[in-house]
């Protein structure tokens, strides 16, 4: 136990975030760090619960009571050799989970959870800066080759364990870099791209190979990458996005959120210059449609590119500042989300539907929208419009911020002749493998769009899988 007394003795702080006027200038990382005494000091706030909430609820398994322990002391290498055993990237994971362990902390009965998001990056960042982390190469090799198609966190957590257990892997990316998502939809302020670099660097140095600028089931065939490994992973993600069928779809000025987040972040990256850019904000009224972390994105990257104006709108009801009956301790709290996008300047819409799109010289001028409400019937959410409430918000940019429904079958699946589920996912058995002899899948490919963190999770545990079929074949 960290201290028992410490809950009582310590209030819960936060790092906090860079001043708002100085963060809307650049695409650096918003957030702040917290000193090490402090740090520690709110790592002393656990409790090691007999029933540890916080463990149940992370995807990846974290020891979060061990290592809180042992950050507490000040044995910051063994607070990260306890979260590395469970979590291959908690510098990603520290700055962009969402976290449901903190949803779940026994003192957030009292809404002052355990900054367990917070103390898991600053373990991992003083493990860098110590020199704690090193490469450490496999010490044999089985001599396996295994593929894995796609450099998200998913097919990274798959590579890393799979290089680790002494296969030879070949990490493909069609991109020009490596990361998937973490580097191409998450924007900078988040995440910055230093961070994965540093990470691939040392997986790479660990014996890793990392193919980039490589399509594969274009590029390289199906079948040839089939005759030329021992197992396959596909970790490709849900890259299909969610459209809008609405009158005015066509007219020009309206773009799916990652497309306008993928450019900015190559603008930031260098990969091409600003003039390049050619879905720009500057100027603008922007209207993001969908309320998520996605939509949330568009609003901080929007802002940044200095836009005149930005409204997000969101189709379901508003959530409530605190817990619902029907929602309570220790399951994900369905509370307001309000990003640091959403205040650096936003105005925030709920129980709008989308008419269709208005514009003038086949340029897009305005969304019509109409209020709809929800009510509960035989025990399901149905949604009904309220007459007399259309209006048009005005917009020269539309972003369409909806989500993900499956990942793109053109190419390499169909190729394969994977089989999908229900949701045009691709699907898999209990091992993860597809309907494929040795090809796996991991990540938002066989489960739609979800968190990083439940993409590192599904990477592992296909890693684990594709190590057992390989060793027993």
């Amino acid at each position: 136990m960290a201290d028992i007394n410490g809950f009582l003795k310590i209030k819960r702080k936060e790092a906090g975030n860079r001043p708002l006027n100085e963060r809307i200038r650049d695409h650096s990382e918003v957030e702040q760090v917290l000193n090490s005494e402090d740090r520690m000091l709110q790592a002393s706030r656990c409790m090691d619960c007999g029933i540890p909430f916080c463990h149940w609820s992370c995807p990846v398994d974290n020891l979060i009571p061990e290592w809180n322990e042992l950050l507490y002391k000040g044995d910051w290498k063994g607070a990260y050799s306890r979260l590395s055993s469970t979590n291959n990237f908690p510098e990603f994971t520290g700055r962009i989970c969402p976290a449901s362990c903190e949803h779940a902390c026994v003192l957030n009965i009292n809404q002052e959870p355990v900054t367990i998001r917070e103390n898991e990056v600053a373990i991992v960042e003083k493990a860098f800066s110590e020199g704690y982390i090193k490469p450490a190469p496999p010490k044999s090799s089985t001599g396996k080759k295994v593929a894995v198609i796609g450099s998200g966190p998913s097919g990274m957590a798959a590579a890393d364990l799979l290089n680790k257990a002494g296969h030879l892997v070949t990490l493909f990316e069609k991109n020009n870099e490596a990361g998937g998502l973490l580097r191409y939809g998450i924007p900078d302020f988040k995440l910055s791209k230093a961070i994965i670099d540093r990470r691939l660097d040392l997986m790479m140095k660990e014996g890793l190979i990392i193919k980039t600028g490589v399509n594969i089931g274009k590029d390289i065939s199906g079948k040839e990458i089939l005759e030329q490994f021992d197992a396959i992973c596909i970790a490709i993600g849900s890259t299909h996005p969610r459209d809008l069928n609405a009158d005015g779809r066509d007219l020009t000025g309206i773009h799916f959120a990652m497309d306008f987040l993928s450019l900015q972040n190559r603008v930031n990256s260098g990969q091409i210059n600003s003039l390049e850019n050619t879905i720009n904000a500057e100027g603008k009224k922007v209207v993001v449609i969908g309320g998520g972390d996605t939509g949330s994105d568009c609003v901080g990257t929007s802002i940044r590119q200095r836009a005149e104006k930005v409204t997000q709108i969101e189709i379901l009801p508003k959530p409530p500042l605190t817990r619902a009956d029907n929602n309570p301790w220790p399951y994900w709290g369905k509370i307001l989300k309000t990003s640091t996008s959403h205040e650096e300047g936003c105005e925030r819409y709920w129980n709008l539907s989308t008419v269709k799109f208005t514009g003038a010289d086949k340029k897009v001028t305005g969304v019509e929208v109409e209020e709809v409400e929800w009510k509960i019937s035989d025990g399901r959410y149905n949604m009904s419009v309220v007459p007399g409430t259309k209006k048009i918000i005005e917009a020269d940019l539309v972003l369409l911020a909806m989500g993900f429904v499956h990942p793109a079958w053109d190419g390499l699946l169909t190729e394969l002749e994977l089989e999908p589920d229900q949701r045009k996912n691709i699907r898999v058995n209990t091992s993860q493998l597809t309907s494929c002899q040795k090809v796996f899948a991991a990540g938002d490919s066989i489960m739609g769009a979800s968190l990083v963190v439940n993409a590192i999770a599904s990477g592992r545990r296909v890693a684990k899988e594709i190590d057992r079929f390989l060793r027993e074949s």
